[in-house]
């Protein structure tokens, strides 16, 4: 019992009462209960602090918790906008309905949203088979035409070379130099052949990968076709060590060539460039000409199949679209930067491990 109050109870009581025995007993006994009370006090002060901070951390988990409900709705939200807007459907929400928003009702658009998905990916699967099968059979007409046409134009080509060998001395000028541009004409048509042939085929053979030195490739190449005396190639010193498909790389380039010479045949020093940039991930080349370069305007399209470079009788306009299509195989790019009277650059990228 605090001090104060036994002063204040024994100041009342008579000096009998003060030394009767019961009275001790009793004022002891309201002693006891006052200690009790206190220590009940600050069991119930202690309770009270430890519930208080328990409360503040289940609400701070709680506020976390509804912190990142809310932004899983957001970026659930966001991907029903994108969604709607692939699918061309109406916007369903917007961040001014993020407080009023509707669990089940974005659920159901949901459900909605990923069954036209799963529509339109079995519609995607059912065109990619029609289109497989669509390219088989123009790929097999390709070379059943290329077949049944190239045995003909070789055989006319054939019988023209011996006309002309036999009967050379009867025929007339005019009719010399017409012999001359029909076996001109059938060799160019042969070449086209050979070349949408080449075209339709391309990536269907599974050609293994050889270890090659690019340089040696190319030198090689160089000397299959033809170049001019006045006509210079040069190469970059970093040429690396190739680990590639070599029958392919060397069509890319051997088409390369062909134009850059095609390009360069009126320059009075013709000098192409080959380059070579090093990379983790792709080759990285470029082909460089100081040649008649490329009007801006006949750029677009330059890789587009019978889209001719030069106005050349001997040109087909395949050669760049195989180049293109090269390098799709191999998930590069290929592009160009040219001036007119100054020359052109070819750049091309093939991905090492495609």
């Amino acid at each position: 019992m605090h001090s104060l109050i036994k002063r204040q109870l024994k100041k009342h009581l008579s000096d009998e009462l003060q030394d009767n025995k019961e009275i001790a007993n009793f004022l002891e006994a309201v002693d006891k209960s006052y200690e009790n009370y206190d220590e009940k006090l600050s069991m119930m002060h202690r309770a009270s602090t430890i519930s208080s901070k328990e409360l503040y951390q289940a609400n701070q988990r709680l506020k976390e918790e509804a912190d990142q409900q809310k932004n899983i709705l957001t970026s659930l939200m966001e991907a029903i906008r994108s969604l709607s807007e692939n699918l061309n459907e109406e916007q369903l929400f917007d961040h001014a309905n993020l407080n009023e928003f509707n669990a089940a009702y974005l659920a159901e658009n949901i459900s909605n949203l990923a069954s036209k998905v799963s529509e339109m990916s079995v519609e995607k699967d059912r065109l990619l088979v029609s289109l497989e099968v669509q390219n088989q059979s123009l790929n097999n007409y390709a070379q059943m035409v290329s077949h049944d046409l190239k045995s003909p134009i070789r055989n006319i080509n054939a019988l023209m070379d011996w006309i002309m060998a036999d009967e050379m001395e009867k025929f007339s000028q005019d009719s010399r130099e017409n012999c001359t541009l029909i076996s001109q004409n059938l060799a160019k048509m042969d070449k086209l052949i050979t070349g949408i042939l080449n075209h339709a085929t391309l990536g269907q053979t599974e050609e293994l990968k050889v270890s090659f030195d690019l340089a040696e490739a190319l030198l090689e190449i160089e000397k299959t076709i033809y170049v001019p005396e006045h006509i210079v190639f040069e190469y970059a010193d970093n040429l690396p060590q190739m680990y590639f498909e070599r029958d392919i790389l060397e069509q890319l380039f051997m088409n390369l060539f062909t134009n850059a010479v095609t390009a360069t045949e009126h320059v009075e020093k013709g000098r192409i460039s080959i380059g070579y940039v090093t990379d983790e991930v792709y080759w990285k080349f470029s082909v460089t000409d100081n040649g008649k370069g490329i009007a801006k305007k006949h750029q677009d399209g330059l890789f587009q199949m019978f889209k001719k470079l030069e106005t050349d009788n001997n040109a087909t306009g395949i050669g760049l679209a195989i180049v293109k299509k090269i390098v799709v195989l191999y998930e590069g790019e290929v592009w160009l930067t040219s001036k007119e009277n100054e020359g052109t650059t070819f750049y091309i990228t093939l991905k090492k491990n495609s």
